[in-house]
């Protein structure tokens, strides 16, 4: 359980048992075990902040977190339990039923970190230099399959991840289903063929096995559900290994490997947006 959360949605592997995961709607950062099945809050954030998709760089004890409708991230140092830097990559959203922007998820490089825009076919990076300096960030529009977003105010490019060597990237696209890698230099972007994850949301990848956490709804029934994937060495087919299901699931939305056990968030928007759930949890599977 996260103590005190009004709503949740990302959640981040630590070291050993421990993962980190957002209050969506106010930012704050906790800090919990898998093990032990606990958590608290170490980060109260400044009014106004979202935390939405996050990722730890392990080695220098920070947090990337993505903004949402704020058109922000921001880089947590867990240690200090402050701010370290603050970047607005777009005009934040004024009107949340006409959103302009939605910053929603992060994949750490060796060189960066690489965050999604749901409402844009573009990548923002924010450069890490050798010695660890956070650099000023820029932007990548994307060309091929992945530009093509359905323009509509709909939630496109969402969960992303990266290679270990920071030479391609996978992205899910929430509205088709379809998962894609992009060339970090270039912006060029193909499909992965042989699998799609209608309602895809957060991913996670190791080696060539990729997690996907999606809503699939039909007749206005949900089918909660978290999808192992087994990708080729070039990405550019995968085979479906497992569905994972629970009874505890209530619209998970983002999941991380965390001492060989799955952390699933549930974000419980089946509930309403904002959810009006008593307690937000991370729900643990086998993976």
């Amino acid at each position: 359980m996260l103590p005190g959360a009004k709503s949740s949605e990302g959640v981040a592997a630590g070291e050993g048992s421990t993962f980190f995961a957002g209050e969506l709607f106010t930012g704050d950062i906790y800090r919990g075990d898998v093990r032990q099945g606990t958590a608290e809050e170490i980060i109260a954030a400044p009014p106004g902040r979202w935390a939405v998709g996050m990722m730890l760089e392990p080695q220098r004890a920070r947090l990337f977190v993505a903004g949402g409708f704020t058109g922000q991230a921001y880089v947590y140092d867990i240690n200090r339990r402050e701010t370290l830097r603050t970047y607005q990559f777009a005009p934040a959203t004024v009107d949340e039923n006409a959103p302009t922007t939605l910053v929603n998820d992060v994949a750490l490089t060796p060189t960066g970190a690489w965050f999604t825009d749901s409402l844009a076919p573009v990548l923002y990076f924010v450069p890490i230099g050798g010695d660890g300096t956070l650099g000023e960030f820029r932007s990548l529009q994307l060309k091929g399959p992945a530009a093509n977003t359905s323009g509509s105010g709909q939630f496109d490019l969402n969960g992303i991840r990266a290679t270990p060597d920071g030479n391609t990237l996978i992205i899910a696209n929430q509205t088709t289903g379809r998962l894609l890698t992009i060339n970090p230099q270039t912006g060029d972007s193909a499909f992965i063929d042989g699998v799609t994850a209608p309602g895809a949301d957060g991913i996670e990848l190791r080696g060539q096995t990729l997690w996907v956490v999606h809503t699939v709804e039909d007749a206005g029934q949900r089918d909660y559900r978290v999808t192992r994937l087994q990708l080729i060495p070039d990405l550019r087919t995968g085979t479906i290994e497992n569905v994972i299901r629970s009874p505890r699931f209530e619209s998970p939305t983002t999941a991380a490997l965390v001492d060989n056990t799955l952390a699933v968030v549930n974000a419980k928007f089946n509930t309403g947006i904002p959810p009006t759930a008593s307690q937000y949890e991370i729900v643990t599977t086998a993976p």
